[in-house]
């Protein structure tokens, strides 16, 4: 299988990891030789309640048998779609009351700066250095990290970059300003939080000049920072709120949400401002509203914060020189990026899943699902600790 793959697959690396994979349940994805993974990835922070939790389980096959895909987004009324936006716009702040359901967090950034460009009547886009919002084009051209997207130039025109945390640069937010867009936790930079009060001073910012403020929520959503939606922690809510990622236990998903007279700017001028023909997916809907409803019902988000004292207080070794983040939204700093690099693939070797982060080469992430045990975290803390005590030893 991992000949085919090379062969006929498109790879994103020279290098893949090319794990041979049978199947996946709770903590753990097992090869097609039947040994179990220990899994601290959570493909990215996607799959919130584990593998193949048995209630998102049954929610797919309950709609699978019903129907699939039956009109493009916005002409129907299916249950699934329409109970999952009631749930989620219940628990956000009251202007936050109307949502546009997408394939991807990518898509969703897409729309949320389209949105913030209709509504407004201005074109200007600010984002922040070393943001990562996704890879198409207008999702690439409010990344804030050159190396990485100088080969796909010209971008879309009139975006312009601010440091995060930074209150001086506030300034370059101006009347000609649409949206500010701004990962609420930076990811790919290392899982960077925002400092006192930036975040409100951003969003005092834009209310001076009218710009609408754009929250990518996409990883740290759905309670992987300890709440619902990391800006809960900021006292900062957003116009426009981009979610994915965590949303549907591992199905491709993703929504942008404002209220409804910002929404109701993309129906006309010209009509069907954006379309999509899966999104809202009836079978993803009903994916989404089962891992609400789990994540809701369940003390799942504050064990979240005991989950992240645990491994604070496990993860001591020499080599690690800081953890940043927030929950299970954790980045393991290194000194240098070759022990980062060890640590990954070593972990592999081992049987315990680690990845990396995009800007930040001396981090590992830590982003195991929600409904991890405190015993399979000290397993793989345990893991973790040999390998850097090996490695110490090496580099000593």
């Amino acid at each position: 299988m991992k000949e085919d793959f090379l062969k006929y697959q498109a790879q994103t690396t020279p290098h893949p990891l090319g794990l041979e994979i049978s199947h996946a349940k709770g903590s753990y994805i097992y090869d097609s030789n039947g040994q179990a993974h220990l899994d601290f990835v959570a493909g990215v922070s996607a799959c919130s309640l584990g593998h193949c939790h048995p209630k998102i389980v049954a929610a797919i096959k309950e709609q699978s048998e019903k129907y699939l895909h039956v009109m493009v987004y916005g002409e129907y009324a299916q249950k699934p779609a329409v109970d999952y936006c009631k749930l989620l716009t219940e628990q956000l702040p009251e202007h936050l009351d109307c949502v546009y359901l997408v394939n991807s967090g990518t898509e969703g950034i897409e729309g949320g700066l389209k949105l913030a460009r209709r509504a407004t009547g201005r074109s200007e886009i600010i984002s922040a250095n070393n943001a990562y919002h996704g890879n198409t084009m207008g999702s690439l051209s409010v990344m804030g990290y050159e190396e990485r997207k100088r080969a796909f130039r010209p971008l879309v025109p009139d975006v312009g970059f601010i440091r995060f945390n930074n209150l001086e640069d506030l300034e370059k937010i101006t009347e000609k300003t649409a949206g500010v867009i701004l990962e609420t936790i930076q990811g790919g930079a290392g899982f960077i939080l925002p400092t006192g009060d930036y975040l409100k001073k951003v969003r005092a910012r834009c209310d001076e000049v009218g710009a609408l403020l754009i929250l990518d929520e996409i990883q740290p959503g759905f309670g992987r920072t300890g709440k619902l939606f990391a800006f809960e922690h900021f006292n900062c809510t957003p116009d426009i709120l981009v979610i994915g990622k965590g949303m549907a236990g591992g199905l491709p998903v993703g929504a942008f949400i404002a209220s409804h007279s910002i929404m109701a700017t993309l129906q006309e001028h010209p009509k069907l401002g954006h379309i999509t023909t899966f999104g809202g997916n009836p079978v993803i809907s009903a994916a989404s509203l089962a891992t609400l409803k789990e994540i809701l019902a369940t003390d799942l988000i504050n064990e979240t914060l005991h989950k992240e004292k645990q491994f604070r207080t496990l993860l001591k070794n020499p080599l690690i020189k800081e953890i940043r983040g927030k929950g299970l939204m954790l980045a393991l700093i290194f000194e240098n990026p070759e022990i980062a690099n060890q640590l990954v693939l070593k972990a592999a070797k081992n049987h315990l899943i680690l990845f990396w982060l995009l800007f930040e080469p001396r981090a590992v992430r830590i982003s195991p699902p929600l409904t991890i045990s405190e015993k399979e975290i000290e397993q793989g803390c345990y893991k973790i600790l040999e390998i850097l005590d090996e490695l110490n030893s090496g580099v000593n």
